[in-house]
C-alpha cells in the first residue's frame, strides 16, 4: 500500500551535466558504458501513512523505505516497507512489507507505459492477510505538467474479502465469536490519476491525486478493507521542495467518507486513541531522501 516519494531528478542531472563539462574528451572516450542493472531507493518520516485515503498508522507517524534494481530492458523488481498501528488485527510486528516487479516501455509522443503486479505482505501478521494486485500505468507530459493515469485491479481474494458485515462482528470475532461470511473472497478495483508540475527557478513542486476505489463494503478478516465503504472517492492536493538530497512535502488529503457510511463499521474503522475517522481529511508532513 505504498506512497510514491518524488526524487531529486533536476539536480541529479545538472550534478551529471557539470562532471562531464569538467572531464577532459579524452577521458570521456575511455567512459564505461551505463551499468545494465541499476538500483535507487528512498526513505522516508511520515506524519500519518493514508493508503487511498485511509490511515494505516492510526493517525500517527510511519517510517517507510524501499529499494528497486532496473533493467536496461524496462525490467524491474523492488520492494517498499512502512510500519502500521490501529487500523484491524494485522498483529505480529504490525509491518507492511511490498514486494513488486513489472516493466516499462516508452510509447509514441514521450509517454510510458508501466505493467506489473504488487503482492502486498504482513510478516508474522494474521493469517490471510497477504494478497496480489495487478496495475498498469501510462505517464507522459503535456507542457510544464506531469501526468499519469494508473488501474489496479485486485482479482477475488480471502484477504479482500467480507467476512464481517458490520465492526460489531469483527470485535466479536476478537471475543471468540463466528464471522458473518468466513472464506469470503472479493475483488478490488482502484482507478487514480496524478499530476504535478514544477515551478520555474525555484525547487517547489506542485502535485494533485485523485482516486476511487471500488470493493469489499464490510470488513475482512482481519477486521479490515482495502475499500472499507465499497465506493469511495480520494484526493490529495500538495507541495513537494527539494533541499539538496533531502525533500520536503505537505500535502492535504481527504475522501468522501461519510461518518454515516463509516458508521457500521465502527469501532474497527476509527482512531484508537480517540475513536475519530481513519479517513478523514488531514493535512500531511513528510520528509524524505533518495538514493
Amino acid at each position: 500500500m505504498k506512497s510514491l516519494l518524488t526524487a531529486a531528478g533536476p539536480l541529479a542531472a545538472a550534478a551529471l551535466a557539470g562532471m562531464l563539462i569538467a572531464t577532459p574528451a579524452a577521458a570521456q572516450d575511455q567512459t564505461d558504458p551505463p551499468p545494465d542493472l541499476k538500483a535507487s531507493g528512498s526513505i522516508a518520516l511520515v506524519s500519518d501513512y493514508r493508503f487511498r485515503g485511509v490511515s494505516q498508522s492510526d493517525k500517527g507517524m510511519a517510517v517507510q523505505g524501499g529499494i528497486t534494481v532496473t533493467h536496461k530492458s524496462g525490467l524491474y523488481a523492488g520492494t517498499w516497507a512502512s510500519n502500521l498501528a490501529g487500523w484491524g488485527t494485522f498483529g505480529g510486528p504490525n509491518l507492511e512489507l511490498d514486494l513488486f516487479g513489472g516493466y516499462k516501455l516508452p510509447i509514441g509522443g514521450g509517454g510510458t507505459l508501466d505493467v506489473g503486479l504488487t503482492w502486498f505482505m504482513y510478516p508474522g501478521g494474521a493469517d490471510k492477510t497477504d494478497f496480489a494486485e495487478p496495475f498498469a500505468k501510462l505517464s507522459g507530459t503535456i507542457g510544464p505538467l506531469s501526468l499519469l493515469a494508473g488501474v489496479a485491479y485486485a482479482p477475488k481474494q480471502q484477504a479482500l474479502g467480507k467476512w464481517s458485515l458490520t465492526g460489531a462482528n469483527a470485535q466479536a470475532v476478537l471475543a471468540g465469536g463466528a464471522y458473518d461470511k468466513a472464506g469470503d473472497k472479493e475483488d478490488n478495483l482502484y482507478l487514480w490519476g496524478d499530476a504535478s508540475a514544477g515551478i520555474p527557478r525555484t525547487p517547489i513542486t506542485l502535485k494533485a491525486h485523485l482516486g476511487f476505489s471500488d470493493g469489499n463494503s464490510g470488513l475482512g478478516p482481519n477486521g479490515t478493507s482495502i475499500a472499507p465503504t465499497g465506493k469511495y472517492w480520494d484526493w490529495l492536493l500538495g507541495v513537494d521542495a527539494v533541499l539538496g538530497p533531502v525533500t520536503l512535502g505537505v500535502a492535504y488529503v481527504d475522501t468522501d467518507i461519510s461518518k454515516a457510511e463509516s458508521a457500521y463499521l465502527q469501532p474497527n474503522f476509527s482512531s484508537t486513541k480517540d475513536g475519530s475517522t481513519i479517513a478523514g481529511s488531514k493535512v500531511l508532513f513528510s520528509v524524505s531522501a533518495a538514493f
